[in-house]
């Protein structure tokens, strides 16, 4: 909000504001922003946004604005993908305006909007730079708009094969071009013998889901959780050849919030990060806390984290008995059993 606070941008006065990737702050709650609609896929910042009264899209409507502001994502293809959709979304005449932190590459977000868009202004502030184009006309002849980088990168986040095309998956998501070795681990040591109806916390793009029914014929139900609406997204398709094996269930849900249901078996690789670097053991805690509360008497959780994570205090105040079963490149995998009774 710094070009508007000091005055060198103005809030437009019909048409409103496109936020994509958007999270609430104090500085938005200082400004009346008529017409602002905001856009995010990650459902702790979605729900931040709602209790801060903004207003929520689900999608893109087709509507154009003469103002895009953009918080780019670490994750360079998706960034890049996000600045299309920017350009995409941007009415002529209009701006795209974006944001980032220095130590989440706020240069290279900024070169790469330049690359696209042509010229931009910018300022710095409290570790961060805030970078905007001039009035983009969007005609092939009449700005500097380059048009062949702008549709090469609309698709630079389109779903595709991994994993020898086992799934489909996309940039930006967890473990986006790759089987994370510690879901592999745990998936490794899930027992033929689970059953009943399970849940998958923190699903990613369904690798877990799928090998669980898979290697445990006698599971019934499958709920699958997970925070990022695109990897949710992803694990449908992944999950689809599985629809007539057991009863799926799909929820886009921030699980430290709690689950809505009761299970015989819960499985989990927990995030340790939100959308920043520093670690948040914390989550995986809250991860913990929310399988206990919904297991079964007798019901289990199967868990993998890195060694070094402190969850034991959290496994032994949740559950009656718990077990290490693994260790091994520098993941350990957790199986805790709740109480008969």
């Amino acid at each position: 909000m710094l070009p508007f606070e000091r005055g060198e941008l103005a809030w437009p006065v019909e048409g409103g504001a496109a936020f994509l990737h958007a999270r609430a702050g104090a500085a938005l709650s200082r400004h009346a922003l008529p017409g602002l609609v905001c856009e995010q896929d990650f459902r702790p910042e979605a729900e931040a946004l709602e209790r801060a009264g903004l207003p929520l899209a689900a999608g893109h409507d087709g509507q154009r604005h003469p103002l895009v502001l953009v918080l780019p994502p670490r994750q360079r293809e998706q960034a890049r993908a996000l600045y299309a959709r920017a350009l995409d979304r941007v009415a002529p005449g209009g701006r795209v305006l974006a944001c980032a932190a220095n130590n989440e590459g706020a240069r290279s977000a900024e070169d790469d909007l330049r690359r696209l868009a042509g010229p931009l202004s910018t300022l710095s502030k409290n570790k961060a730079r805030v970078f905007w184009t001039r009035p983009l006309r969007l005609a092939e002849a009449a700005d500097r708009v380059d048009h062949t980088l702008l549709d090469a990168w609309r698709e630079l986040d389109a779903p595709r094969p991994v994993a020898g095309g086992r799934f489909r998956s996309r940039p930006g998501v967890f473990a986006w071009d790759r089987i994370d070795p510690a879901s592999a681990l745990l998936a490794a040591h899930l027992p033929a013998t689970l059953a009943g109806r399970a849940a998958d916390l923190g699903a990613g793009f369904g690798y877990l889901a799928v090998e669980l029914l898979e290697r445990c014929p006698r599971i019934t139900a499958l709920d699958l959780y997970e925070a990022d609406a695109r990897a949710l997204e992803l694990a449908r398709d992944n999950l689809a050849p599985f629809a007539g094996r057991a009863a799926l269930g799909f929820h886009w849900h921030d699980v430290t919030a709690g689950l809505p249901e009761r299970y015989e078996v819960i499985i989990s690789n927990p995030p340790f990060h939100a959308q920043g670097r520093a670690e948040r053991p914390d989550i995986g805690r809250a991860f913990i806390a929310a399988a206990a509360a919904a297991l079964q008497p007798g019901g289990s959780l199967w868990l993998v984290a890195n060694r070094h994570l402190p969850y034991e205090a959290a496994l032994g105040s949740g559950f009656a008995q718990v077990e290490t079963v693994a260790q091994q490149g520098g993941f350990k995998v957790v199986h805790a059993r709740r109480s008969a009774r």
